[in-house]
């Protein structure tokens, strides 16, 4: 039996159902009659006249053979007939030929008693003796709450969530730590109500049955209306994955995943990404986003790493703009109609697990459904030194310079070396690391949301082969720190159990009470309690021209040119250009995972632009033949352009060694490798052997090794992820646009070096960490910060430029762009320009085979500098790569 709550408020419509007789026979003619709620909570001031609708839908959809009349009449809830409504009853007829769908309404009076109070019901019992008539569960009419502090947007945040904590009972505030998924209350939304839910969430793929906008907005404030139909009517929060953009919904705008925004290495861009994020997911009705990823990944071997903006943190932490996109970079924005809550994740460490070489030789001939994650959800073994550097270094700032407003913990664990091995702690139940370090050293005051199920992972000492949930589990959790649980299809167990946790003295009254002030607090700051319903009036913003722009700017600028030999590109618009591979027209395998569902899919997924598309837009007059396959004839090309790489996958599934996804489509479920596939690799060479010049666009979420195949490559591109708009990279191919990204991540030589980082000690990969040739010219770079500047002015005198526009005479040039360097280094538009050109001739040294032997380590060490703060240790470590 479930503990008494002040659910009898919309559970009125339960009643009401009770009352009612059962279903009359079909009419003769074997149509059958429908009639329900319009809407099933109607909210009403005092002093209000409120309209109920009541909707007509036939079995087959034509116009009501016969007219059908319904009986309606307010009942017994917790207001008072006549003190606080006016008691009502009458009838309603539809009449024969009215369509399906129409529909009709009467009013109920609200009286004004001026008293403060909390919400009241009056429920309202639909009854039926037309033949071939039914109806559905009867409207209630909730008398807002008033009067009260905490509704007062006059007051202080602080005094409004006094006021309101002070006011709720145990079970009120355990729904408020509560989230379930809307495939778990979309069938029953009272469940909302009855559970006093804080939370609804779409997993990657739950949406709404018209996966529109608009369908979108009203799925929400649906589930908003059974909230405000509770006692003390605190609003939902509604949150969603919208890690690259809104890509759960259809149509949205598709940004590159995040290790593409990393190569940009352009913060300011990636801030308007996420203010155009926001933009779209708040016009759809949703306050809430489950992002950005601040993971570190450190093993390109996990599958999430394509979520991580790149393996330093420093680059992470540089690219944590994204918080102020889509939070705003004032307080109290977070309440305006393009901005969203953001989440910090996956704290902490789940870029950084171990790869488990037994689970994946363990997994080699077993169904995929029996196969284990290799890494993902796995141990990160390190030190306190290390994890601090590494892995916690990204939240620090997040916290304190960029306010995030909620964090999300990892699925990983952590095992301390200096306690010995073998003894993981999972994140979710890390007291120390949650409330000493997040909570207390960092002083983080929002709240933590857990990951899907995230306590369910605990091991229960008791029940150690127990998956689900249990008391200890949930009492480990919130002790731990947390403050909201994703308990998508175990909600009502997880409220049942922590209130028995807390009755029994193993959970305080005062984590209770700390856990929903941090969620309320921020309910407050975002609006919620004054707009708690979403608008339709800007659907528009979701895939607009404009925020597709923002996406093709930043697909150009994620571009990363890692081989460009006798300036392969860019190509001539007018160039007869042969495009093969199966990514160049796939806009499913150019999204990824988290598109549309969960895994991703290949195959038209999304409206957008594919690569082939955005070739063919950008060079009109270039004569542009296709063949995925390479099958067609490749005669009197004289480009080929082939877009090879990776199928679309997510968390678990898209492990090195790990299981297949047998539920996704057939393209999907191939076995995830650091190398090409088969097919990708046949279609390079049968390519670049028949073609003489030959680019090679690798779309992946991570480095795809092809060493060997290198030699009969001309130019080699690092595509990434790029999205919806894959006309970006048609701009950097014909020179729209220069090439100007950086490798995010160390591109390896062969697999067996994985993991391989900026900073180790044997560090020799294929491309290091901050590789990336431009084909802008550096004259003109210069040029630009040149101003009165002496020593830049005297190097731009001195520069002996070469055919293609590069420096001729670097020893000569580079120091006096050193001096300035050191004397202006607080300009960051001057040391990106300096440094920039030191970058330049220091990869031009290792393209002509004259840089020292240490060059790849020189070349990253010198990018973290730059990343770090350090411009001067940049340049000194790119000079010694010059020469």
């Amino acid at each position: 039996m479930r503990p008494h709550r002040y659910a009898v408020l919309v559970g009125a419509s339960a009643l009401a159902a009770s009352l009612l007789p059962a279903p009359p026979a079909a009419a003769a003619d074997g149509q059958t009659v429908t009639v329900t709620a319009g809407r099933l909570v109607r909210s009403a001031a005092e002093g209000t006249r409120v309209p109920v609708d009541l909707v007509v839908s036939t079995s087959d959809g034509r116009p009501l053979a016969a007219a059908s009349t319904v009986r309606y009449a307010t009942g017994s809830g917790t207001a008072t007939p006549d003190l606080d409504y006016a008691a009502a009853s009458g009838t309603l007829t539809f009449p024969a030929g009215s369509p399906s769908g129409a529909a009709r309404s009467f009013a109920v009076t609200v009286h004004r008693d001026r008293a403060a109070e909390t919400a009241e019901t009056v429920p309202v019992a639909l009854s039926s003796d037309s033949a071939g008539t039914t109806v559905g569960a009867g409207p209630t009419v909730v008398i807002d709450a008033h009067g009260l502090p905490y509704l007062d947007p006059r007051l202080p945040v602080k005094r409004r969530v006094d006021d309101l904590l002070g006011r709720m009972t145990l079970p009120e505030k355990i729904g408020q730590m509560t989230q379930a998924e809307r495939a778990a209350v979309s069938d029953d939304p009272t469940a909302v109500a009855r559970w006093q839910l804080g939370s609804v969430l779409s997993g990657g793929g739950s949406t709404p049955v018209s996966n529109t906008p608009a369908a979108w907005v009203e799925m929400v404030n649906g589930f908003q209306a059974q909230a405000l139909g509770t006692r003390l009517q605190i609003p939902l929060i509604y949150g969603i994955d919208a890690v690259h953009g809104h890509g759960n919904v259809y149509g949205a705008t598709v940004f590159p995943h995040n290790v593409g925004l990393g190569a940009t290495r352009d913060p300011a861009l990636v801030e308007r990404v996420g203010h155009a994020t926001a933009t779209e997911v708040r016009a759809t009705g949703i306050p809430w986003n489950f992002a950005p990823c601040l993971c570190v990944s450190r093993d390109e071997r996990w599958g999430r790493s394509y979520e991580s903006f790149g393996e330093d943190p420093a680059l992470v932490v540089s690219m944590e703009t994204v918080i102020e996109g889509l939070q705003g970079r004032r307080p109290g924005q977070l309440d305006d109609a393009d901005r969203v809550l953001a989440t910090a994740k996956h704290y902490a460490g789940d870029g950084d697990a171990d790869y488990d070489e037994a689970t994946a030789a363990a997994n080699e001939g077993k169904p995929w459904w029996e196969q284990k994650y290799p890494i993902d959800q796995g141990v990160t073994v390190t030190d306190r030194e290390h994890f601090t550097r590494i892995d916690l270094a990204p939240y620090l700032p997040a916290v304190r310079a960029h306010r995030v407003g909620s964090v999300m913990p990892s699925f990983s664990s952590v095992d301390w070396t200096e306690d010995g091995l073998g003894n993981p702690t999972k994140m979710h139940a890390h007291r120390e690391l949650i409330t000493d370090v997040l909570k207390g050293r960092m002083g983080f005051d929002g709240f933590l949301i857990s990951d899907w199920e995230g306590i369910h992972q605990i091991p229960d000492p008791a029940e150690p082969t127990n998956g689900g949930l249990t008391g200890y589990k949930v009492r480990v959790g919130v002790n731990a720190g947390t403050d909201m649980f994703m308990e998508p299809y175990s909600a009502e167990q997880f409220e049942q159990l922590l209130l028995a946790e807390v009755t029994a003295g193993r959970v305080s009254p005062a984590r209770i009470d700390d856990a929903v002030r941090r969620i309320l607090r921020k309910k407050f700051e975002l609006g919620l309690f004054e707009h708690p319903y979403a608008s339709a009036a800007h659907v528009d913003q979701v895939g607009s021209a404009g925020n597709r722009a923002i996406g093709r700017e930043a697909v150009a600028k994620s571009q990363v040119l890692l081989k460009n030999s006798g300036r392969a590109l860019p190509l001539r618009p007018d160039a007869s250009v042969y495009v093969a591979g199966r990514n160049a027209d796939d806009l499913g395998n150019q999204a990824g995972g988290w598109t549309i569902t969960w895994q991703g899919l290949s195959g038209d997924a999304i409206p957008g632009t594919s690569i082939l598309d955005g070739i063919r837009e950008v060079a009109p007059d270039a004569r542009v033949t296709y063949s995925a396959d390479a099958s067609a004839p490749t005669g009197g090309a004289e480009v080929g352009v082939v877009v090879v790489g990776e199928t679309p996958y997510a968390e678990g599934y898209g492990d090195v060694g790990g299981p297949e996804c047998g539920w996704c489509s057939v393209p999907q479920q191939e076995e995830k490798s650091l190398s090409l596939q088969p097919g990708d690799r046949g279609v390079i060479d049968k390519v670049c052997a028949e073609i003489p010049t030959c680019v090679v666009l690798v779309v992946s979420g991570r480095p795809q090794v092809l060493t060997d195949q290198l030699g009969g490559i001309d130019a080699l591109v690092a595509s990434w992820l790029p999205g919806s708009e894959g006309a970006g990279v048609a701009d950097v191919l014909f020179g729209r646009r220069p090439f100007t990204g950086r490798l995010p991540v160390t591109w390896p030589r062969t697999e067996a070096q994985v993991p391989i980082n900026v900073g180790d000690a044997d560090y020799r990969p294929l491309y290091p960490f901050g590789w990336g040739l431009r084909t802008d010219p550096v004259r003109s770079r210069l040029a630009a910060v040149a101003g009165d500047r002496p020593q830049v002015r005297a190097a731009l005198a001195a520069a002996d430029w070469t055919a293609d526009g590069s420096l001729g005479n670097a020893p000569v040039v580079l120091p006096l762009l050193g001096r300035q360097l050191g004397a202006g280094h607080r300009d960051s538009a001057l040391v990106d320009a300096i440094l920039g050109v030191a970058r330049d001739a220091a990869q031009a040294a290792v393209v002509r085979g004259t840089a020292p032997a240490d060059w790849a380590r020189l070349l990253a060490d010198a990018d973290h500098a730059q990343l770090s703060g350090d411009p001067v240790r940049a340049f000194t470590l790119l000079a010694r790569v010059t020469g």
